[in-house]
């Protein structure tokens, strides 16, 4: 349809989108109806003959509904001629890799002592930044009933905390940017899912949901970021939201599945929904394995992207976080990941040109995904130069332990995306001291982001720590970094969201993504 509706638009002046009512449709199938509409009779009426601008309708006068061929969806777009798998074409490099053999997660004495309570604290809502942003984390859901009544009032419950912690800094449903739901069962998420969607009107935020195996008794935690529009003198909005809701069944890319957006863009940032691999036309999880998934849910983000913001690609992703169910697909995605980082790269600079810088990503393991899926894209891009950004790595060392930190700023220093990881040297390691860790960590990570930036205004919002549940103790990584982030930032400390997984790469046991906006 693309190229006939350029056409119109060059020809007779016709907007490409229909704006103002040039042109209406009338659909007739679709993979939503269970009939097909069938147009009999049909005749144009003129009511207003002007030989400039003649203006009439369509009369339909006599329909009538058909059965269709077959009530499989996937028969109307055969999978060979469907543009949704059109990146699904085969590398020999991305096919023939090797199984990944994977190693046990460690299991290491931290020699602290741990009080074995749960992780349960107010909600905490960060400073706000001077562009209005603030994130809001530590709301949580408990319940030990199984009684469908009993849950739905203690989600409820945790609903009217959030509301209460906006409330207290002046924002409101509609302000909230970017949702990130952790439930303790994927099996819950229908009744949360009910309750949620009461929240929010016809542009709800961007929202990543996957399942944790959080603390026994914990329904679901969540924490977001929210943005409230400034208004100028001269009645202009600054820092204006964007929002991508799409529910309608094509090729692009999946409608939405629930109360969320595809992305919301405030000035140049972009928080994208987490993408699963379903297959647009149908809705259906692409078949194919994990390299398919893979491949169809990265393409996702990349068709969401460029539809936000013409020309923008993966190059321009800040962060991604990928959440897996299988340690041994871990190389699957990073492999992918570079691949088509390298190809975007190549499209966009010449010989001696500067290379593009790009967001770390983090993978974690999980228990469950949406729809039984085995991956799952979480992105943050900005819609900068990726030539002209500023990058800096950075590493320490301890005994029985490494940390790695990368930090990349945007072309404007507007906003850093930072990932630090503490992995073990070996799998033999028994014993490691865990606040000498913890300070360690910390410092690296605040090192960083001075030695990127010297800009003062430039805050720290969110940390989101994954960490291996059968490794470290939740309570005494809470106790631990809370206590060492405020001792550096005093009242500037970030949201501290520790998110329990069941692995991470390598002899990774923890890894922090954090997000810095001004």
């Amino acid at each position: 349809m693309e190229p006939y509706l350029k056409e119109l638009s060059e020809k007779y002046g016709v907007h490409i989108c229909g704006e103002g009512g040039e042109y209406e449709t009338f659909t007739l199938d679709c993979p939503l109806f269970k009939k097909r509409i069938v147009v009999d009779e049909s005749e144009v009426v003129i009511h207003s003959a002007d030989a400039f601008a003649p203006v009439g309708y369509l009369n339909l006068s006599r329909l009538h509904l058909e059965d269709k061929v077959t009530d499989n969806i996937s028969f109307l777009v055969p999978s060979s001629i469907c543009p949704c798998l059109s990146s699904l074409g085969t590398n020999p490099d991305f096919e023939e890799m090797e199984d990944f053999c994977g190693c046990i997660s460690p299991k290491v004495d931290w020699r602290v002592k741990d009080d074995g309570h749960h992780i349960t604290r107010p909600s905490l809502c960060t400073k706000k930044t001077i562009h209005g942003y603030q994130w809001i984390s530590g709301v949580t859901a408990s319940c030990t009933h199984m009684e469908k009544e009993v849950i739905i009032q203690e989600i409820k419950q945790a609903f009217s905390i959030l509301q209460e912690a906006l409330e207290s800094t002046e924002f409101e449903f509609k302000d909230i940017v970017l949702v990130n739901l952790y439930v303790r069962r994927m099996n819950d998420f229908e009744l949360i899912n009910s309750v949620y969607q009461t929240y929010f009107d016809v542009n709800p935020p961007a929202r990543v949901c996957v399942e944790a195996p959080l603390f026994d008794g914990i329904l679901f935690q969540a924490d977001c970021l929210v943005h409230k529009h400034e208004m100028m003198n001269n009645d202009n909005v600054r820092h204006e939201k964007q929002v991508m809701h799409v529910q309608s069944i094509s090729h692009w890319a999946p409608a939405n599945i629930g109360p969320y957006s595809q992305a919301v863009k405030v000035e140049d940032v972009i928080y994208c929904a987490g993408q699963i691999a379903l297959v647009p036309c149908t809705m259906k999880l692409v078949a194919g394995g994990i390299r398919a998934e893979a491949v169809l849910s990265l393409n996702h983000v990349e068709k969401v992207l460029n539809a936000m913001s013409e020309h923008t690609s993966l190059n321009h992703i800040m962060l991604a976080i990928c959440y897996v169910t299988n340690k041994k697909d871990i190389p699957t995605v990073q492999k992918l990941w570079c691949r088509k980082l390298k190809e975007h790269a190549t499209q966009v600079t010449e010989y001696d040109e500067p290379s593009v810088t790009h967001g770390p990503l983090v993978v974690a393991v999980v228990p469950h995904l949406p729809r039984d899926a085995s991956v799952e894209w979480h992105v943050v891009a900005m819609n900068d130069d990726p030539t002209q950004r500023k990058f800096i790595s950075m590493a320490g060392k301890l005994q029985g332990c490494k940390i790695d930190c990368e930090a990349v700023g945007s072309s404007s220093m507007s906003s850093v995306a930072l990932s630090v990881s503490l992995s073990l040297t070996s799998q033999l390691v028994a014993s490691v001291a865990l606040d000498s860790m913890l300070h360690e960590l910390s410092s690296v990570m605040l090192t960083a982001v001075k030695e990127l930036s010297q800009d003062d205004n430039l805050t720290l919002l969110c940390c989101r720590t994954f960490y291996i549940k059968d490794c470290i103790s939740g309570h005494s990584l809470l106790t631990g970094l809370e206590e060492f982030l405020k001792e550096l930032l005093g009242p500037k400390s970030p949201a501290l969201i520790l998110v329990p997984v069941t692995d991470l790469p390598d002899l990774q046991i923890l890894h922090v993504a954090c997000w810095l906006s001004l």
